[in-house]
């Protein structure tokens, strides 16, 4: 196996402080060690992929291995995000998985029409984030073989 022994960076574009809370305190439950980034919506997300403005020093930005994207941020949101993600070929091969609470069958279909590796409608319970987050970094971490992060020099 290649894998690297170190724990990949998990980029997470959510907006709502509750829900990152909740988020952070799902992978402490499941004592997951992967560092956790949050940024707060679809501008923050390309400008940390693309390590500029707040974001330019790699030492605060590290590549993300995983990215997990809210549909329904301000400034920008996830949809627009994911198509810009997705187009610019030094982005598109990092795995981005849809945490959104739209179940709508348009956002579904569009968002993999974009590319998005898979769509998740977030639980409405702790217990149920707790085991989507479980099953969630179980596969994306410990099954697939994920490509070298990706982030713009």
């Amino acid at each position: 196996m290649t894998r690297s022994s170190k724990p990949i960076t998990i980029l997470i574009a959510e907006d709502d402080p509750d829900d990152r809370l909740l988020l952070k305190d799902a992978f402490d439950e499941n004592r997951l060690t992967n560092e956790l980034r949050f940024v707060g919506n679809g501008e923050e997300l390309l400008a940390y992929l693309r390590r500029t403005g707040d974001f330019a020093d790699p030492r605060n930005s590290p590549a993300p291995g995983l990215i997990l994207l809210d549909l329904n941020m301000p400034k920008m949101d996830g949809r627009e995000a994911l198509r810009i993600l997705k187009s610019d070929p030094q982005l598109q091969r990092i795995p981005v998985v849809v945490l959104t609470t739209s179940k709508a069958e348009e956002d579904i279909i569009r968002t993999y029409g974009l590319g998005v590796s898979s769509f998740i409608a977030k639980p409405v319970s702790f217990d149920g984030l707790i085991n989507v987050v479980q099953v969630l970094t179980s596969y994306w971490i410990q099954i697939v073989e994920l490509p070298p992060a990706a982030v713009a020099a």
